[in-house]
């Protein structure tokens, strides 16, 4: 069995709930990329990380079912356990920094995968909201504290590949931060919590608590 870590990503306050990662250390011993998409759907995490230079930070990333250029919590992930100062994705490069109990990266709205960000009026409307169908990714958000810039939000991959609701999504948090243009403080899923803070040049920050599980 190939070695891997998982980690929580974007943990609540107390450390419970986040995004569960996987991580392949040593992504050499998985080169193919077919070979990899079965290991991640075998897996069954929302992504896995294969991790192709430790020291320079570069990273291959994929769901169940398909290989992404990008993603918000396999880099904030990835980043906290090698302890580097950015991340070499095909998408580009990611810088990371660790700030007291959070790690942080920076990347760019236009790396992320399409989301539907869909606004509704309040909290509780999130809260009650149905699994829908598979189709399209769907982040469903409203605000809890607009003044605040807090914000409820859930999230739907819509992929029919059994992750029917993503707990923390940090590409889709950065979407929201680039289209409002100003800092969040996202609850999403169960109790999982995403900071985000637009920085010049299109650039955005997006962090969170990381733990490692086993």
């Amino acid at each position: 069995m190939t070695d891997y870590d998982v980690l929580r990503v974007f943990c609540g306050p107390t450390g419970g709930y986040g995004n569960e990662l996987g991580v392949v250390r040593e992504g050499s011993v998985i080169p193919e990329r077919s070979d990899r998409q079965a290991f991640a759907a075998k897996l069954g995490f929302s992504e896995t990380v294969f991790v192709d230079d430790p020291e320079r930070g570069v990273v291959d990333i994929y769901t169940p079912t398909l290989r992404l250029p990008f993603a918000g919590h396999p880099c904030v992930g990835t980043a906290w356990l090698l302890d580097v100062p950015e991340l070499v994705t095909p998408a580009g490069v990611v810088g990371a920094r660790q700030d007291g109990e959070f790690c942080w990266i920076e990347a760019r709205a236009e790396w992320a995968p399409p989301r539907t960000l869909r606004r509704y009026a309040t909290a509780a409307e999130v809260d009650d909201l149905a699994v829908p169908a598979p189709g399209e990714w769907i982040y469903a958000w409203a605000w809890e504290d607009e003044a605040a810039g807090r914000v409820r939000a859930r999230g739907f991959p819509g992929r029919g590949d059994g992750i029917e609701e993503d707990e923390a999504t940090g590409a889709a948090a950065l979407l929201l931060t680039d289209q409002l243009g100003r800092a969040l403080n996202i609850t999403q899923g169960a109790g999982s919590q995403i900071l985000t803070a637009p920085q010049p040049g299109g650039w955005v920050e997006v962090g969170g608590r990381v733990f490692l599980e086993r």
